[in-house]
């Protein structure tokens, strides 16, 4: 099965099929940097960084675009609040965005445009609305004529006559209906502003992702994202200003991701329930946070929690384990020597690759694709802990093969960037500050249990095992001999 993807404006899951064969072109909302990123913005950089990956893998060539909006009321109004300029501003928190950017491991798109680099490319696009009829002049302001454009409120699949209903002018609006919306703002006090034929100002905030996604992928292109708070008004007024300006289709496929919640409710500042990355990332690994993200479909509303990112933490560290372990098997076996792996884990080993596309082929179920990368490491884990003390080579061989295929599958989703056995010892090395043991007394303690095993001293070597157990360690025979990890509660 090819790619299907879910678009917005549709309504369902199509087939797809790029504007140009082999190559992709992708717009992603940025964010609008006056403060610090929240995990809403870690959701929306990770589900779209994993888009890109995964199309990249699938073989496309990618153009990728995110923008930042560096001008607007709110960076306007903390610049003043800081006595600081809107680009001094604006340049401190581009700079904190791809800290925390790094820290996730979001690769960076193919052209990262700043609004206020762009103002003759608003402009112009803006005399292009003008020509065809789409937009007026109004006292220094611009405005877009929302009836000019028969099409409007497809995206958000609301009737014109809907929107109008809740729509009203605000005090200082010069615009000829309610709904209209400003394609350029006249300079006020205390605002910057740019030269333009109707005077000073600055654009409006949908004017931009116009703009800037012409300038990179043209008049049409072929996934535009973001959040599902953006379908409306945002991305119903892109797309209206794109094609009104262009006569042809905007976008291909609107993909949109779900809401971050905390206890059900939306996250937002006003509740109190904001967390910025950085406060994440200071009580969990990165990874955990993509796994997190990725344990729930990305059109799915996804529900932070303490205990959600503790099992994703345990979820990070079994897949981390079970490579390590491979890794630490013989590399050599008995050659010829019978294997012990039946077939049907040989073929559920085989087919993994197959699953893991499929279900990301099925509009980039995430969730269902960690699915399979777990299934496969229960079975590994089962035929690593059933192999005899001598091996053969090829059992050996395919476990190590299986163990790369889930390193390069889970790679997709930027995820197992890590070396297995580096991993597991940072997170072996954190929980071991909390016991009060150290490695060399537990190592001491295992030489001790296996000569109790070569004496056949069966009860104390069961003693060693429970006394360990009882101080937080776990430890593990195999064909390799004993290994050792901290037991997670």
């Amino acid at each position: 099965m090819g790619l299907k993807v879910y678009n917005t404006i549709s309504g369902k899951k199509e087939d797809f099929q790029p504007v140009d064969e082999g190559k992709v072109r992708f717009y992603a909302c940025g964010v609008t940097v006056y403060d610090y990123c929240h995990i809403g913005h870690a959701r929306s950089a990770v589900v779209f960084d994993t888009l890109y990956r995964y199309l990249r893998t699938k073989g496309y060539d990618v153009t990728y675009v995110r923008n930042f909006t560096d001008i607007d009321d709110k960076m306007i109004n903390r610049a003043n609040e800081e006595g600081i300029t809107v680009p001094e501003l604006a340049d401190r928190f581009i700079r904190e965005y791809y800290t925390d950017a790094d820290a996730l491991g979001i690769a960076r798109p193919t052209h990262s445009p700043r609004a206020t680099k762009h103002i003759g490319d608003i402009i112009a696009m803006i005399l292009r609305l003008i020509e065809n009829g789409h937009a007026y002049e109004s006292g220094g302001d611009v405005y877009y004529s929302v009836r000019s454009f028969e099409a409007y409120g497809k995206l958000s699949a609301q009737p014109l006559e809907n929107l109008e209903s809740g729509a009203r002018v605000e005090p200082g609006e010069n615009k000829r209906a309610p709904l209209d919306f400003a394609l350029w703002k006249a300079q006020k006090p205390n605002e910057p502003a740019w030269d333009s034929p109707w005077g000073p100002g600055r654009p409006g905030w949908h004017i931009e992702c116009s703009a800037m996604s012409r300038k990179y992928l043209g008049n049409s292109f072929d996934i535009h994202g973001g959040g599902k708070d953006l379908v409306f008004p945002h991305h119903e007024n892109e797309l209206a200003q794109s094609a009104g300006a262009s006569g042809e289709e905007f976008v291909r496929y609107w993909v949109h991701h779900g809401f971050v919640t905390i206890k059900d409710e939306k996250m937002s500042k006003s509740l109190g329930n904001f967390l910025t990355i950085r406060e994440v990332l200071a009580a969990y690994p990165a990874e955990a946070l993509r796994l997190f993200i990725f344990s729930t479909h990305y059109r799915n509303p996804l529900d932070y929690s303490e205990a959600a990112m503790l099992d994703a933490v345990a979820g990070l560290n079994r897949l981390y384990t079970c490579l390590a372990e491979v890794e630490q098997l013989p590399d050599k076996g008995v050659e010829g020597g019978n294997s012990t792996i039946t077939r049907a884990d040989r073929e559920r080993i085989a087919g993994l690759a197959e699953r893991f596309l499929a279900a990301m082929d099925n509009d980039f179920n995430s969730a269902q694709a960690l699915g399979h990368l777990f299934e496969a490491v229960k079975v590994l884990n089962k035929i690593r802990q059933h192999l005899p003390a001598k091996a053969c080579s090829a059992d050996l061989a395919l476990l190590r093969n299986a163990a790369a295929t889930i390193r390069e599958l889970a790679a997709s989703l930027g995820l197992l960037a890590e070396e297995p056995l580096s991993h597991m010892r940072k997170e072996q090395g954190k929980l071991l500050k909390s016991l009060d043991i150290a490695p060399a007394e537990i190592e001491q303690l295992i030489a001790e249990r296996k000569r109790a095993r070569e004496e056949k001293n069966w009860g104390r070597a069961d003693e060693i095992r429970d006394q360990l157990l009882a101080r937080g360690v776990e430890i593990k025979d195999g064909p390799t001999g004993t290994t050792w990890q901290v037991k997670v509660a």
